[in-house]
């Protein structure tokens, strides 16, 4: 390919102005690369591509002949979306339209079976066996969650992530966040996509900015309440949010007292809690704002204070990605990020970059730095015998540098380094379309990966739900 095609198909990719524009320039990318007979080979190192197109025909035979029992005992031999080392991220990177087509394939012949099973006529297949058998599969393969990091007035970004993802029709049921990413997870959460539709446009979130995103400086925390009341009502709880949309929002919050832990608040452990009081506490940036009382709906509709004798702060400082208590709620096994905290960009990746020797050592110094540190700074502790500010503030920056980040899919902006002034304030008009953009644009080239890496758990979830009373996370 020459020089100039190839500046022209790269050009192409970065002035895309929607998901649809930027699919077919990579499309168009991956042939003129070459890349779209990669796609078209099985053959592989990174996965067990002969497995993988034997179970494919195997299916596909057992369906020829519509032996349903074969196909139910096919399916019980195992479900899960690493089969094979398929769900590995390098596949994903190397094509920008997708990763090998016999992957595709074969997710989509396991999608259409289950379709299929699920259907009346399945022989001798009875309703109640059927049933049982989604239950299990669906707990077996796991859920997807989508994860969004503390980020002060870079929630936009969340924001673009978020519209991305509703736009192709991937938002994930279940979804945490802290600080701004609180923000936006419990206005996705608590909006059925209808509503999301509109209120997800840039112009709309636009009008709804406060008078106060106009004044420079840090935001005032009743201004940040004036915003969220636009879009959280009074009497938004977690279990109303979830009973209106089906979507499970987590919110991070950390004790402002030593000796307290940090706490997850959702719809099953905090169904009453209101959800902008919640999202206040998570935004409360230690030194910045005062600490948050929670506040709920007691049994008769009126708003009461919520361990009243307990203050709450920026959930980001203890758990900005609280990936096991996910994993124990909801049975979630697979992990979308958005990340922008600033102390975390310079140090994170999307994964999709290779092992490399240079990286190895990296990853290895930064392993042994963070021992030293937590080493250094208990001791520091222990020195401290009266609990006084230098426990607190190591017992801080323990809980930061100890956290993990990153997910299996991780949708990071394009740019690293940022002024933390402006994470206090609103920004401006063009900086919050700016950041809404690079969400969109960040998220376009992960979009096939999500789709395919969380196809089979969305489906068992449309057919549980269909066959379930009661909303199915």
């Amino acid at each position: 390919m020459g020089i100039a095609t190839q500046f022209q198909a790269k050009r192409a990719l970065r002035g895309a102005g929607s998901y649809q524009e930027w699919r077919e320039a990579a499309e168009a990318y991956d042939k003129r690369q070459g890349l779209d007979r990669w796609r078209r080979s099985d053959h592989s190192r990174q996965y067990d591509y002969v497995s993988i197109r034997t179970r494919l025909d195997r299916l596909r035979s057992l369906k020829a002949r519509h032996d349903h029992r074969g196909l139910l005992y096919t399916l019980n031999e195992g479900i899960h979306g690493n089969m094979g080392g398929m769900g590995r991220a390098g596949l994903y990177g190397h094509a920008l339209s997708g990763t090998k087509l016999v992957i595709e394939d074969y997710i989509e012949e396991i999608v259409h079976t289950l379709e299929h099973l699920s259907g009346e006529d399945t022989g001798d297949i009875s309703p109640e066996e059927k049933l049982d058998f989604f239950r299990r599969a669906s707990h077996c393969f796991g859920h997807t969650a989508f994860m969004m990091s503390g980020s002060g007035s870079l929630l936009y970004f969340h924001m673009g992530v978020a519209r991305a993802l509703q736009e192709a029709d991937l938002l994930p049921a279940v979804m945490s966040g802290s600080s701004g990413g609180s923000i936006v997870g419990s206005i996705v959460c608590s909006h059925t996509d209808d509503e999301l539709r509109e209120i997800m446009e840039p112009e709309v979130f636009l009008e709804r900015m406060p008078d106060a995103s106009k004044r420079p400086g840090t935001t005032d925390q009743a201004d940040i309440e004036e915003s969220l009341r636009q879009y959280l009502p009074d009497d938004m709880t977690f279990q109303k949010a979830f009973e209106k949309t089906g979507r499970a929002m987590n919110v991070s919050i950390a004790p402002a007292e030593t000796h307290q832990t940090s706490r997850l608040l959702n719809a099953t452990t905090s169904p009453s809690v209101l959800m902008r009081s919640a999202v206040l506490a998570s935004a409360a940036v230690p030194g910045i704002y005062p600490p948050v009382t929670l506040q709920a709906l007691d049994d008769d509709g009126y708003i009461k204070s919520y361990l009243p004798s307990r203050r709450w702060v920026d959930g980001s400082v203890s758990d900005d990605m609280p990936a096991k208590r996910l994993a124990r709620l909801y049975g979630v096994n697979h992990y979308i990020v958005s990340q922008t905290n600033p102390h975390v960009l310079p140090f994170v990746s999307d994964g999709h970059r290779k092992q490399t020797t240079l990286g190895l050592l990296q990853n290895a110094s930064r392993r042994t730095t963070r021992e030293w540190f937590n080493a250094v700074t208990t001791i520091l502790d222990r020195a401290d015998k009266k609990n006084g500010p230098i426990t607190q503030a190591t017992s801080l920056m323990r809980s930061i540098i100890n956290q993990d980040y990153v997910g299996d899919i991780n949708i990071l902006p394009d740019y690293r380094l940022i002024n933390p002034r402006s994470l206090l304030g609103f920004p401006g008009e063009k900086q919050v379309l700016k950041l809404v953009a690079s969400g969109e644009r960040s998220t376009w080239p992960k979009l096939e990966m999500i789709r395919q890496q969380t196809r089979i758990s969305r489906t068992l979830r449309e057919i549980l739900q269909r066959h379930e009373q009661n909303l199915v996370v």
